[in-house]
């Protein structure tokens, strides 16, 4: 079980450019956007990467606006940890649990995975609220995460753990966003 404090939000690639080929990427931006919005809610430390936004494009509008206020680091590298202000922001959160959502799952939330285990995180891929084009991909890196280490959930238990109780006064704003 883990706590707010211990944990830190991870949101790979959602880009303009990338979302429509995604399988089922509707589903998919519904779920990461609900997510976010309770992780704002319980003011979770998110970080927020971006793929070569010039080819790729900016954030999708629907999740830029459940984020906020923030500011993307870039990326050229596959895994965030090729990316040095990625982890400098990373140590500097002080945060062991890493809570991951992106896109592509087979590809950027794959090769982050297993580097973040590699450097002893503990982390959490949110089933649903990763994807890829094919959904063969994203089951199989899933498979291959799991078997890596990575813990395998989805976001409504993640923010209903992040509760802890029921008596936790943002519980009714929180299951307003799963509904």
């Amino acid at each position: 079980m883990f706590k707010t404090e211990d944990s830190l939000i991870l949101v790979i690639d959602f880009q303009v450019r990338l979302m429509p080929f995604i399988h089922n990427h509707e589903e998919l931006e519904k779920k990461v956007e609900a997510f976010i919005k309770g992780c704002r809610i319980l003011d979770m430390p998110i970080l927020t990467m971006q793929q070569y936004t010039k080819g790729l494009g900016d954030t999708s509008p629907v999740l830029k606006n459940a984020l906020g206020d923030f500011e993307h680091i870039e990326k050229i590298t596959f895994s965030c940890c090729g990316n040095a202000e990625f982890n400098d922001e990373l140590k500097k959160s002080g945060k062991k649990n890493i809570v991951i959502t992106g896109i592509e799952a087979h590809i950027c939330v794959q090769q982050t995975v297993l580097d973040l285990l590699a450097n002893e995180y503990n982390v959490y891929v949110l089933s649903d609220c990763i994807g890829s084009r094919n959904e063969k991909d994203r089951i199989y890196a899933e498979k291959r995460m799991y078997q890596a280490g990575a813990v395998i959930t989805t976001m409504e238990s993640v923010l209903f753990e992040f509760l802890g109780r029921a008596d936790h006064p943002k519980r009714k704003e929180i299951s307003a966003l799963v509904k």
